[in-house]
């Protein structure tokens, strides 16, 4: 499919490849990874025919018909639902000879190009493109809005609908989750593991990398090294090489003792046994990736908060919403030190708004909003990267934040950020989305938040940056609250999920995973009969319904033991700490008390045993819930 032979690339005198070789074969699905600047678009330009090679050789089969999404729209008055359609350039070429031949009056010629049009599927066409709509997170009435009343963000969805259209053999796709939402990841995810083609991606989200991809091609030091399987097989065989070096090993070490502490912190205090049993699958994940990281340029922690209030927020029957018009109501909320809250639900349903809310900047229709007197926020959203000073450097933005630090100082800090040498001093204007929302968070961080809100941190950032991010939030002593699609961060930072939906906000019970098949199943309902037809039919649903709640029944005992489970070893927890607690105490260590510190100390012991073998009798049922979870139905 191509063939990448002794190719050297350049982008102005800076060699990107050197005498590198590949091969994608037909119907792989291979995913293209490597640091900021290694060349990863510019072979998508090459490929394209947009670059030429400065040696060696990058050939296609004649005939290709190859995809891809465009990074600019007209801001035209043609219905989106037509411009999605457009991606099909054979059937708007056969509509196009047929409006030709019916004016001629050319009878046989007309009843050729109907045969050919329905060879091709397209009499299902606009329900094809409405499905890809859908999918993305468009409603049934905007089928028919121009594209140039939709968003940037809005029409980069389109032109990715567009792409898709495109009954492509090869499909490049150069970060398409930037400008999504987690329920159409979730969506494209599905979508491109039925691709039939071949499929080159671009992404720096490490589950929807894992979910699509059979392959990587992983480009540094101006060469390009093939790995069999996702990215987390990528990401073991790498950190097995870099594992050899022993500076390399010291750090790896290091950074599991961090994810350690984080998620013995986590298990202490689980509510929730899938969440608890998600978490320990993100430590064994995470003890692996670690290595893979080591030669990162980004490394920071999150500064201890100046002060810790208890709560630091309290939201109670609060509505929010625009114009008088609540979009969420009654919500109660109270945030505390250590809280680690995810914020999931669909398109518009009011995530953000209700972050808006808890940083201050969104109004109430009713309800209170109670902050500490020492609450200090750090709020992240896309629009505060347009905030900066396109004229100042990161330096003084930090100046500005901290008259009386050093320069010295704040450039150190700025190198954890990847803001080295002349970058620290250069002004923001011509810096990438990539570098502007570092420089942001580097900007959040310094303030020492007590309450940190991110809504998509991870949006630009690339991979080695987000596992950094995710490495300093497991370790920050405050309040966090998240909206983001990347599913990895998410799992590793936070361990309550919070659902807002048909305009109320409740505590969500279930993992991610319960998550992505609780939007399947509201997807699927809300999904018009001719969208789910054109996706490969609607199926017998009060079948699959029953179906499912046979197999509700049949886990309730499993799921009950583990319930069980997960209580004797919370009141296990409980008792080892009063135990603790009154080992602690001097008095006990005189000699009139030699009995009673006897007695402690052996009731320490036994409990403690007692823990152990209830913490892994409830990991083990936990285990065998989530292997029948995951069975296929038989039916």
């Amino acid at each position: 499919m191509l063939n990448l032979v002794n190719l050297t690339l350049r982008r102005g005198t800076e060699a990107l490849l050197r005498d590198a070789s590949a091969t994608v074969r037909p119907g792989e699905r291979v995913g293209l990874v490597g640091a900021n600047g290694t060349g990863k678009s510019s072979l998508f330009a090459l490929i394209r025919g947009e670059l030429q090679p400065d040696a060696g050789e990058c050939t296609l089969p004649p005939g290709l018909v190859m995809a891809h999404v465009a990074q600019e729209t007209d801001a035209t008055e043609r219905p989106a639902v037509e411009f999605v359609m457009d991606g099909d350039a054979e059937l708007r070429e056969i509509e196009s000879q047929l409006r030709d031949a019916e004016a001629a009056d050319q009878g046989e010629r007309i009843a050729t190009l109907h045969g050919r049009i329905d060879s091709i599927g397209g009499y299902s066409a606009r329900a094809r493109a409405g499905a890809l709509m859908h999918g993305l997170g468009f409603g049934p009435d905007d089928e028919n809005t121009p594209v140039a009343r939709f968003s940037g963000g809005w029409r980069m969805r389109l032109n990715l609908a567009r792409a898709l259209m495109c009954r492509s053999d090869l499909l490049l796709l150069d970060e398409p989750t930037n400008h999504l939402d987690l329920d159409a990841v979730l969506w494209l995810q599905d979508w491109l593991r039925s691709y039939p083609g071949t499929l080159l991606l671009i992404a720096h989200d490490r589950d929807f990398l894992d979910a699509v991809t059979q392959r990587i091609l992983h480009l540094e030091q101006q060469t390009i090294h093939g790995y069999t399987g996702n990215y987390s097989d990528f990401e073991r065989q790498r950190a097995e090489r870099l594992a050899q070096q022993q500076a390399a090993y010291e750090r790896q070490q290091a950074e599991i003792q961090r994810i350690q502490r984080f998620v013995d912190r986590f298990r202490a205090q689980a509510t929730k046994a899938r969440q608890a049993q998600s978490r320990v699958k993100t430590l064994e994940r995470m003890e692996a990736l670690s290595p893979a990281h080591v030669d990162s340029p980004f490394r920071f922690a999150f500064r201890e908060p100046t002060h810790l209030p208890r709560p630091l927020l309290t939201l109670d029957k609060v509505s929010t919403g625009y114009d008088h018009t609540p979009v969420v109501s009654g919500i109660n909320l109270a945030l505390a030190p250590g809280d680690r809250l995810g914020i999931l639900g669909p398109n518009g349903a009011g995530k953000s708004t209700l972050v808006r809310l808890l940083a201050g900047e969104q109004a109430l229709l009713s309800g209170s909003r109670e902050p500490a007197h020492q609450l200090r926020i750090g709020y992240f959203a896309q629009h505060q990267l347009e905030q900066l000073d396109p004229n100042a450097s990161p330096v003084v933005h930090l100046q500005r934040l901290d008259d009386k630090a050093k320069e010295l100082d704040l450039r150190n800090y700025l190198g954890g950020f990847g803001f080295q040498g002349d970058m620290a001093l250069s002004p923001v204007a011509p810096f990438s989305g990539g570098e502007k929302a570092r420089l942001v968070l580097a900007m959040l961080v310094y303030q020492r938040p007590n309450l940190l809100l991110l809504d998509e941190p991870t949006n630009h950032l690339d991979l080695d940056m987000r596992h950094a991010l995710t490495m300093a939030l497991q370790d920050y002593a405050g309040a966090l609250v998240v909206i983001a699609h990347d599913r990895h961060l998410l799992r590793s930072t936070t361990d309550r999920l919070l659902l807002v939906a048909d305009g109320r906000a409740s505590a969500f019970d279930g993992d991610l995973d319960d998550y992505a098949r609780w939007l399947a199943e509201r997807r699927t309902a809300g999904t018009p009969a001719a969208a789910r037809s054109a996706d490969g039919g609607s199926g017998n649903r009060k079948e699959q319904r029953q179906r499912a709640a046979e197999r509700r029944k049949q886990l309730q005992p499993l799921r009950k033991e583990v319930k069980r489970l997960e209580s004797d070893v919370e009141r296990l927890s409980a008792r080892v700490q009063e135990v603790e607690d009154a080992l602690a105490d001097p008095a006990l260590y005189e000699e009139s008390a030699a009995a009673r510190l006897q007695e402690l100390l052996s009731e320490q012991a036994r409990l403690r045993d007692d823990m152990e073998r209830r913490e892994s009798d409830w990991m083990d049922a936990m285990e065998r819930l989530e292997q029948a979870e995951n069975e296929e139905d038989p039916a």
